[in-house]
C-alpha cells in the first residue's frame, strides 16, 4: 500500500500573483491522484514538523526567521528575490516537512512500505541558514536526518530528478557519510551548483544534463552513473526529491523528459529499494510548473510508487 501525506494547509502558501510556485500546482497534483487508478490510496493528514526535527538540519537562527516572518493578512514578505511568504506559508512550511518525517516513521515501522508527499513548499533549495529558491524548510533533509536521529538508520539514499540542483540538500549533508545524494539536473541553471566535481566525502554524485536534453540522456545517466551508485551504497531507505519540471512543457528549463520518463525512473528506484532497503521509499514533490505537465508526471511517479 502506498500512503498519501498532503494538507489543505499547503494550499494557503501564496507567494502572489504571477508566482510560478502557486496553490495551483498542489491543486492539479490532488486532482490528478483524484483519478479511479489512485483509489486504494491511503490518504493521511501531514502533521506539523517539531522544532526538533528542524533543528537537525537548520541553524536555530533560520527556524526562528521562518516561523517569526509571517506577514499580517493579505500581505506578503519576500525572503529574496524568488521567495516569498504570505499569511499561510508558516503552517504550510510546517506541514510540508512533517510530512515527510509522518512518512518515514510510517515506512521504518512497517505500517506501509511507500509513501508520497503531495506538500509545498518545495524543500531542496533551503540551506542550514537560508530559504532560497521558493523553498523555506529542507523538506527532504528533514526526513533523512530524521531518519538517522530516531531510528538509527547507517544508509540512507536520497534520489532527486528534479531539474535544479538540490543545493541544500548537498550542503546540508556534504559532510555527512550516512547520506548519499545524488541529482539528476540541467547544467547550467539556477542555482549554478552541482558539478559533477563536487563529491563531498566521497557521498554526493551530481549528473548533469545539457540543455536540451531529454528521454536518453535522462535513461543514461541513470542507468550509467547515479543507479550503480545507489547500488553500490546499499541504502536501508530511498528518499526522492521529485521534482517534475523537466519536464518538456515546463517553463523554467530545457530538458525535454515526458511522464513517461519519470514512470521510468520511478520503477527504478523502487526496484533498488525493494533490493537493498525492504522496499522503503519516501517521494516528496519539488518542482514542475507547467500544471498540466505536473498533473500528469505527478499520477505517472505515484502509479509506479502503487506497483
Amino acid at each position: 500500500m502506498l500512503r498519501l501525506y498532503t494538507h489543505s494547509a499547503c494550499l494557503q502558501h501564496d507567494p502572489g500573483q504571477g508566482h510560478a510556485e502557486r496553490p495551483a500546482r498542489l491543486r492539479a497534483v490532488l486532482q490528478a491522484l483524484d483519478h479511479d487508478r489512485h483509489a486504494a490510496l491511503d490518504r493521511v493528514e501531514a502533521p506539523r514538523a517539531t522544532r526538533e526535527q528542524l533543528l537537525r538540519v537548520h541553524s536555530s537562527a533560520h527556524v526562528e526567521h521562518i516561523l517569526g516572518s509571517a506577514p499580517p493578512e493579505d500581505g506578503t514578505y519576500r525572503l529574496d528575490e524568488d521567495t516569498v511568504m504570505s499569511p499561510g506559508s508558516v503552517e504550510a512550511a510546517l506541514r510540508a516537512a512533517g510530512a515527510t518525517v509522518a512518512a518515514v516513521d510510517a515506512v521504518l515501522s512497517g505500517a506501509v512500505q511507500r509513501a508520497f508527499c503531495a506538500v509545498r513548499p518545495p524543500g531542496h533549495h533551503a540551506t542550514r541558514d537560508q530559504a532560497m529558491g521558493f523553498c523555506l524548510f529542507n523538506n527532504i533533509a528533514v526526513a533523512a536526518a530524521h531518519a538517522l536521529a530516531a531510528h538509527g538508520l547507517k544508509r540512507v539514499a536520497i534520489a532527486d530528478f528534479d531539474v535544479h540542483h538540490g543545493n541544500g540538500t548537498q550542503a546540508i549533508f556534504e559532510r555527512e557519510p550516512r547520506v548519499l545524494f545524488l541529482s539528476s539536473h540541467e547544467s547550467p541553471l539556477y542555482p549554478g551548483s552541482g558539478r559533477e566535481d563536487e563529491r563531498g566525502v566521497g557521498n554526493i554524485v551530481n549528473g548533469t544534463l545539457s540543455p536540451g536534453a531529454g528521454s536518453d540522456e535522462f535513461r543514461a545517466l541513470w542507468d550509467d552513473v547515479l543507479l550503480p551508485r545507489l547500488h553500490a551504497f546499499k541504502p536501508q531507505l530511498v528518499l526522492v526529491s521529485a521534482g517534475f519540471d523537466a519536464h518538456r512543457n515546463d517553463p523554467l528549463a530545457n530538458i525535454r523528459l515526458g511522464q513517461e520518463d519519470y514512470a521510468w525512473i520511478t520503477e527504478r528506484l523502487v526496484a533498488l529499494a525493494n533490493t537493498h532497503a525492504e522496499g522503503r521509499l519516501v517521494s516528496t514533490l519539488e518542482g514542475g510548473y507547467d500544471l498540466a505537465a505536473l498533473a500528469a508526471s505527478a499520477a505517472a511517479h505515484v502509479h509506479s510508487l502503487m506497483a
